[in-house]
């Protein structure tokens, strides 16, 4: 009897099953860090790791090398290259039973970023400082691996969920973490060898979060509320909670708020009258107006008139930074959204929505805590090709709904140890030349613990290296909020005072910031500066170059008369002013320890400071302030001086 089946067809049929047999079986796996296009670091040992069949011999070919190993009990196995010389591209082939070819291969420094929102921060945000830079990113000898978000209490992770490396491209740039393209930018012009950069951060974050478990045994509160969140059970039920308290919030708002509800809603619509709303001037708070410090929803909108030539243009609308979560419209049309405070609200109106005449822009502002509003000092503009049209002034607003203020969510994650086990311990295998770290924000409500907690860190991931004392660098706080009258207490200056006290761990560096914020915002756009002063530091401690890396550092001080005399380091070929003016951000007390705003001058690359109202002088301190936005100490290399004091007095800020 013939078969119903063509021999052909039961060849092939036998040829996928086998194919699908030999994938299934297929054991050789490789981490994502080991992969097309990767960076291997040059000049030490660098290993080659992954997992394969238990005892299963491993063979690779590099360079016109052979190496050869066999799997461990578990599968795991490991090679190792050393000497290895700036260039390619390269090829590395790695076979068992079935072969892995890796491609696109770069030899170069390898440096990890890491922190918290300011190394998250993509050149998309920054773009408006650097379009010609971001016009002529195209940089192939520079790489770059996004470590995803990942947080584990139960222990260290060996592999990341996902991640490649990429090129830096047209395609790419405004997805990359700024600093680390800045600085990685800095290294490949300067060194003209291949870069990887590294970036592992995540916005928000603690340094505890950051140590492994081992480590932050020296911190038993630490440790105790790492070992409390292992719980499953607690931690689902904390997190139900806040997932239904958070959704009946925001259902309860959107079920009372008249801008949906009210006979002639939406409030969003293009046509509306709105002569009985009251009137704000924004920027601004409305908790600092009529309305009070309300939380809830208010609707804000803005009408303006545009020329027939102005008429059916896309444009650009930046409504600056909102505090809340926003909705906009233009002319009844949504045009974007974003839920949180801190991005820049940039967005695109398309082309055919404004018309000639009267058009209206109307914003849905949810404030779920403390003051909202538009914050000061940012730009609020509509541009339609080379015209701006200005929206600072007089808005109409009206209270949507009012709620009870919405408790601040938890953030399981961001415990002890967790974005430790989750996006550094994977890393620890991967040979790197050094690591830059721009965090602390999250940790200035408790600074003196920071001078503890910083150089732990450092230790940590060394340890866990195992490449001995590799360059470890670091950005100061910057300034931030507003600028005080008169000299006060500061937990930002405390966090900036336990950094600079950081540097006396071996191998280290700082890049001080002082001069590089924005009073308005905790995310100051000016990212290339900041780099410039880290490739700076890199040049110094990683690369051991004769140059000029740190701003003045102060290092004692003495008595003279009515005077204090303050030494200093770093100070390059000299002192100066900035701006060429008298010296400012300089306080002085006595022994009653009530500082007043001195007088300062430089003298023979010293500093004298005094004040009439202190004949018996004690203590000075200098840009103490979480916003010391006069500070003008530098060197003639261009380069801040670091915030300090010469007291030890307690203060605001708790262990």
């Amino acid at each position: 009897m013939r078969s119903p089946f063509p021999l052909n067809k039961i060849f092939l049929s036998f040829f996928i099953f086998s194919s699908l047999c030999l994938e299934s079986n297929a054991q050789l796996k490789l981490p994502k860090l080991v992969s097309d296009g990767m960076v291997l670091q040059r000049d030490t040992e660098v290993k080659i790791w992954g997992w394969a069949f238990p005892s299963e011999k491993i063979r690779m070919r590099f360079l016109g090398m052979e190496y050869q190993t066999e799997a461990d009990e578990s599968g795991a196995w490991e090679l190792k290259l050393s000497n290895l010389k700036a260039g390619g591209p390269h090829t590395m082939t790695i076979a068992t039973s079935e072969t892995l070819e890796i491609n696109d291969i770069l030899i170069g420094d390898v440096w990890v970023a890491s922190g918290q929102s300011q190394i998250d921060i993509n050149m998309e945000r920054v773009s408006p400082l650097y379009p010609k830079e971001i016009k002529e990113a195209n940089h192939p000898e520079i790489r770059y691996f996004s470590v995803p978000t990942s947080s584990d209490l139960y222990g260290p992770h060996t592999d990341f969920d996902q991640g490649k490396w990429v090129s830096i491209s047209q395609d790419n740039i405004l997805e990359i973490s700024a600093v680390s393209y800045f600085f990685g930018l800095e290294l490949h012009e300067h060194l003209g060898i291949p870069i990887g950069m590294i970036r592992s951060s995540l916005g928000g974050s603690p340094a505890e979060a950051w140590i492994s478990e081992a480590s932050i045994k020296a911190f038993p509160d630490h440790l105790a509320e790492a070992r409390k969140f292992k719980d499953e059970a607690l931690v689902e039920s904390i997190e139900k909670a806040a997932r239904e308290e958070n959704a009946a919030w925001y259902g309860e708002l959107n079920e009372k708020d008249a801008g949906y509800h009210e006979t002639d809603a939406p409030w969003h619509k293009a046509q509306m009258d709105v002569s009985d709303w009251s009137q704000m001037e924004i920027p601004g708070y409305w908790a600092d107006g009529e309305l009070g410090n309300v939380n809830g929803s208010v609707w804000f909108r803005k009408e303006f008139e545009l020329s027939a030539d102005q008429a059916g243009k896309s444009g650009r609308l930046y409504l600056g930074t909102l505090v809340g979560g926003d909705s906009t419209f233009v002319n009844g049309q949504f045009v974007g959204t974003i839920s949180y405070q801190y991005p820049p609200r940039r967005y695109h109106v398309p082309e055919g929505l404004l018309k000639e005449g009267k058009n209206s822009i109307t914003v849905r502002l949810i404030s779920s805590e403390g003051k909202g509003g538009f914050v000061p000092e940012k730009a609020y503009e509509l541009v339609l090709g080379k015209d701006t049209l200005d929206l600072i002034g007089k808005w109409h607003y009206r209270l949507g709904a009012q709620m009870k203020p919405l408790r601040g969510q938890p953030n399981i994650r961001m415990k002890p140890t967790g974005l430790f086990n989750g996006m550094i311990a994977p890393l620890t295998d991967y040979a790197i030349k050094g690591v830059i770290w721009y965090q602390g924000e999250s940790n200035t409500g408790k600074p003196k613990e920071y001078a503890e907690l910083l150089p732990a860190l450092i230790k940590d991931w060394r340890q866990h290296w195992g490449q001995g004392d590799f360059p470890f660098l670091w950005v100061q706080l910057p300034n931030f909020m507003e600028s005080k009258e008169q000299p006060s207490d500061s937990n930002w200056a405390l966090t900036r005072e336990s950094q600079l006290k950081t540097l006396s761990q071996p191998n280290t560096g700082m890049a001080v910031a002082i001069d590089l914020g924005e009073w308005n915002d905790i995310h100051p756009l000016n990212k290339k500066d900041v780099s410039k002063r880290l490739a700076l530091a890199a040049r110094k401690v990683a690369y051991q170059e004769d140059v000029v890396a740190f701003g003045p550092l102060y290092e004692s001080m003495s008595l003279e008369g009515n005077k204090i005399k303050l030494n200093f380091k770093e100070i390059g070929t000299g002192l100066k002013v900035k701006d060429g003016g008298e010296l400012k951000e300089f306080a002085i007390a006595g022994a009653d320890q009530k500082f007043y705003w001195a007088k300062a001058e430089i003298v023979a690359d010293e500093v004298m400071v005094w004040h009439e109202a202190v004949p018996n002088p004690v203590a000075v301190r200098y840009a103490w302030a979480d916003n010391p936005d006069q500070a003008n100490l530098y060197n003639m290399e261009g380069l801040p001086a670091s915030p300090f004091r010469t007291d030890d007095w307690n203060q605001v800020g708790r262990r």
